[in-house]
């Protein structure tokens, strides 16, 4: 899906703040599977999570990245996506089931992946990001990863305010990158 781009690194590193930017711009947005995954499971004192069941985190997470994949129209801007959950498992240690891979052929998303990179000076934990900085960096190294080996190209993100990357995006996108709209969505 050419319209269809994914966001994607470790944690804490303003991947969710661009994306928000984006959507205030008219471009559709998704939210992360993790993070819902995370605060579902909290309130109902589900299993599933990153310190629980990994392996029943992962399916759900699919399931919501393959869910939210299909709900999406026009150009919209993922919180992640399906390929990396192969790097998550294998990050986690576990092996990566067929059908993770299978999903990460069909469910596709346009070559050129956004890549957040590590930055320390933003990197902070909440109710949901409990992994250290040492841990974000390994995401982030496993995230990339398992969209090169699915035929992505990673474009990093520069380490600038939220204006200046949703600028850098935009021109990448050959959408112009200045004035007040920075770069309007096609269906508008």
């Amino acid at each position: 899906m050419d319209d269809f781009y994914v966001i994607t690194g470790g944690p804490g590193a303003g991947k969710t703040t661009l994306i928000e930017a984006l959507e205030a711009r008219g471009y559709g947005q998704t939210v992360e599977a993790g993070r819902f995954i995370s605060q579902v499971q909290a309130a109902v004192g589900g299993p599933a999570g990153h310190a629980g069941d990994r392996v029943l985190y992962a399916e759900l997470m699919l399931m919501h990245e393959i869910r939210s994949h299909a709900a999406a129209t026009g150009t919209t801007f993922f919180d992640r996506g399906v390929p990396e959950l192969c790097g998550y498992l294998e990050m986690c240690g576990l092996p990566v089931p067929a059908h993770f891979e299978r999903a990460a052929a069909l469910y596709r998303y346009n070559r050129t992946v956004f890549a957040a990179p590590p930055w320390r000076e933003i990197f902070v934990n909440d109710a949901e990001r409990k992994q250290d900085f040492a841990e974000a960096i390994t995401t982030y190294e496993r995230c990339t990863a398992a969209y090169r080996a699915r035929g992505y190209e990673i474009v990093d993100l520069p380490k600038v305010s939220v204006e200046e990357r949703v600028a850098f995006v935009m021109e990448k996108l050959g959408r112009g990158g200045g004035g007040a709209r920075l770069g309007e969505p096609p269906n508008s």
